[in-house]
Order: structure tokens, then sequence, then C-alpha cells
């Protein structure tokens, strides 16, 4: 079926007023078709995004969702949504078929699409191909999970172009073509257990994201993974490893220190693993991951060193904010699972004073203490999880509680000495206390920067 007739004059409802969901009704509209807009929140709360949709006479409703969207052709579905809500049980009992906004977007997208999934580590990979490509001379669009949503630039992606789109479980679960020409799953750990129930349906939803994948495509995935080189994943497309090991399997890997590229029997030095300017193990391999997609499009080794010499990371992640009085901040709100804090503690210079904290995912705990233990000083927890967290490290570390963040930034810089380091790595979802982990970021940078002007004691809206 071709994109006009999938979209041109079909009733598009869709599940969510969020970036995504905004964006795929303006997808709709432009393209023809009669989108409809549900959310539950209240209107008071979604004026700003209820103005873009007035701007375009876009329907919409919210505070609850109506019988309205049994009335739609099928049904996009935003990320936050889950599926076992009451309404989407209801679409679904009618025959309504269900998608994510990326199987939405991709009906439009004419270039070629690069899709990155994983537990850690996906918005510094994606970051860094879009940086590699752009680099290359590609029309690079990097979207999805960070930036702008696939569906806000998947239209004006030309045939040469090239979509670099950061996934989330959530979204793969409701895919039905979605077919990218390189995928990549990063790693594996367990998060989003409370909503996917186990580590199975998670690990499950990750792998759909090679579903639709032909002998023409490639699958690249960590060999130093346990999970992923265990699993045997189902594919039809061409498998390509990374490892910072000197692994024979392996297409880009680790040796003397150096990154290489190995293509049949020739091996290419990239560039020095001390003169990657992202620090810790992990961005090891995400460097490792993301030169396999620029190798692969024929981007030369000149331009991956330069990149690789000069990127200086994301914004939230392990994201160095300053240093006051000699202690030094350093925001890492990206970290929203466990693993991806043990990938921080070994990142962190210590002595580390770490702010844990926000709406628990279902995963364990105990995991920090390993990787914590004679780096941790001491914790400050907030939010929903903050009893879950001192029942689980407080008979290894002092575990402090604060009611705001604001409060845990102020409550670590007075125990902290000079030399040592406040680290926001909170392990958790942001949405008990913030719009999003972004968000989470900027009341971290602000109530540094007021400690920064000595006007910490001022009151600062968490």
């Amino acid at each position: 079926m071709t994109t006009e007739a999938r979209i041109k004059g079909r009733q598009v409802g869709i599940i969510g007023m969020a970036r995504s969901g905004i964006a795929a009704a303006m997808l709709a509209k432009k393209l023809g078709g009669v989108p409809f807009v549900s959310d539950t929140s209240r209107e008071e709360l979604l004026w700003n995004r209820i103005k873009q949709l007035q701007e375009v006479d876009i329907p919409y409703e919210t505070g609850g969702h109506t019988d309205r969207l049994l009335e739609s052709d099928y049904i996009v579905i935003s990320p936050g949504v889950p599926l076992q809500s009451e309404i989407v049980t209801r679409i679904r009992a009618k025959g309504i078929p269900v998608f994510s906004e990326i199987e939405f977007a991709s009906w439009v997208c004419k270039g070629q699409i690069v899709a990155i999934t994983g537990s850690n580590g996906k918005t510094t990979t994606t970051t860094l191909i879009g940086e590699m490509l752009t680099a290359g001379g590609y029309k690079t669009f990097v979207c999805g999970n960070i930036g702008e949503p696939f569906a806000g630039v998947a239209d004006s992606i030309p045939a040469q172009g090239i979509a670099v789109v950061e996934i989330s479980t959530f979204q793969l679960e409701t895919i039905a073509d979605f077919r990218p020409h390189i995928a990549m799953i990063l790693n594996l750990s367990e998060d989003h257990l409370d909503r996917h129930g186990s580590f199975e349906n998670y690990k499950a939803a990750k792998y759909r994201i090679t579903d639709n994948q032909t002998a023409d495509d490639y699958l690249i995935l960590n060999l130093d993974d346990p999970i992923l080189t265990s699993d045997h994943i189902r594919t039809k497309a061409s498998r390509l490893f990374f490892s910072v090991h000197d692994k024979p399997e392996a297409y880009a890997f680790v040796k003397d220190d150096r990154l290489w590229i190995r293509k049949g029997t020739q091996e290419t030095e990239i560039i020095k693993c001390s003169d990657i300017l992202i620090p810790g193990p992990h961005n090891l391999q995400n460097a490792s991951a993301a030169a396999i997609v620029a190798s692969l499009l024929d981007v030369s080794p000149a331009v991956l060193h330069s990149v690789l010499s000069t990127f200086p990371g994301v914004e939230h992640r392990l994201e160095r904010v300053g240093v006051v009085n000699g202690v030094t901040f350093i925001n890492d709100s990206k970290a929203t699972n466990v693993n991806s804090v043990c990938y921080a503690l070994q990142s962190v210079q210590p002595p580390i004073y770490l702010i844990l904290g926000g709406r628990d995912k279902g995963a364990p705990y105990e995991p920090l203490i390993q990787y914590g233990k004679g780096k941790i000083k001491g914790i400050v927890a907030i939010g929903e999880a903050r009893e879950k967290i001192r029942n689980s490290l407080s008979r290894v570390f002092s575990v402090t509680f604060a009611d705001s963040l604001v409060d845990a930034v102020q409550a670590c810089y007075k125990m902290a000495l000079p030399g040592e380091t406040v680290l926001l790595s909170p392990a958790c979802a942001s949405f008990d206390m913030f719009e999003n982990f972004e968000h989470r970021g900027r009341v971290f940078k602000d109530a540094v920067a007021r400690l920064k002007n000595g006007t910490a004691n001022k009151t600062v809206a968490s």
C-alpha cells in the first residue's frame, strides 16, 4: 500500500499529546489524513500543545479517552501509553490496528533508516553516528527519542538522506513494517520491568528491531554482552559485532589500546582509545558501535578519528556541570536504570556523593554495591523509590533522604569536600517529579548554578 493510501483521507486516532503524538498529528494532517488527538491530562496542563493543534485545526480531547477513538481507521500510540491500558484494550477488541509513531513515520521516510536500541548508551551512540555521517557528507536527521520525533522530520528526508533514530522498547512493541537498513542493539540489562512485566518480555520487544530486515540489511550487536551472544537472535540481516577486546569475529574491536575496523582480512586503525574524548569504558563500546555504521556507509577512517577525538558527549549524560569550591558536579540524569549508574561509577572520579531516586522501574539496586564500594561516600535518595533504595543499599552506604532534587544538591554540597564529586545518576524514571529526564537535568544544573552564584538558599521550583 502506498503512503498516500495509508494516510490520505484516513481517520488517524492519536493517543498522547506529548512530542511524538503532536508530530504524528501534524504529519497526518500535512499528508491529507484526518487526525484526532486524545490525552488523559487536564486541558490546563496541555495548553502549549493544544495551541499547536488549534493552529492547524486538528481536533482533540483532554481529560480522558472517549469513544471517538473507536471511529479511527487505525491508532498511533505514544510510547508513554501502556498497551495494557483500558482504551487500548477496547481499541484492539474492535480490530483497530495500533501502531507506534516510528512505524507511522517510517511509511513516509524515503531515505535509509539507522535504528539504535539497547538498555544504555542509545542517546550517545545515536548522536555520535549522526556526527560521523554528517561529517562524512550525508544529509543526516538524528531523531526519535532525542531531538525531533521521527514523525517530525520523516517527510523531509530525501532518498539520499539518512534517518538516525533512537528507539525504545515502547516504540518497538507496535511496529508492523518498520525496517531499518542498519539496526543496532547496544546491550541488555533489566529495565522497564514495571511496564513489560518480565525481562523476557523486555528482550522480546528489543529484538523486534530486526523483524522486517532482509539479507540486504545489517544487525549490529555487542559481542561483549553475554545476553546478546547467548540468545541467538533470529534475523535475516547480516550480523556484525563490536567488542572492546581483540575478538576475531568482531568488525570493530580494540587492540593495543586502539580502536580498529576489520573488513575481511584488512584491519584499519581508527584512533587511540586515550584520544577518544568521551570518558568511560561504556563510551568505548558506543564509539565502536558507531564506527561500524559509519564504516558500512563508507565514511573514511580520518573522519571517524576527527569526530571521536572532538565529540564532547551529550547533555544529561555524564555532563560536567561545573566546580563549586573544589566540588565537581556531574549531571547524569539520562541514567534511568541501574546498569547505567554502574557505568557512571566506573567513569567518575571518586569520592562520590550520589543522588539516586525517582520512579522505580522494577529492577534491584543491589548491583550498585559492587561498583560503588570504595567510591560512594554517601547517597541522597529522592522521589518515590527512596525507601526501596534505602532498604537495598543502607547496609553498605550511608543513605539519607531529600524532599526535592534541589534539596539533594544542597545536602551533597554541604557534605562534600574539595576534590570530591556530586553525581546525579538517578537509576529511575523521572515522571514522579519531572516532565522527563531533561527537565530533571535542567533543575540539577540550575541548582548548581545557584551554588556558584551564592544563592543556594533561595527557593527553587523543583
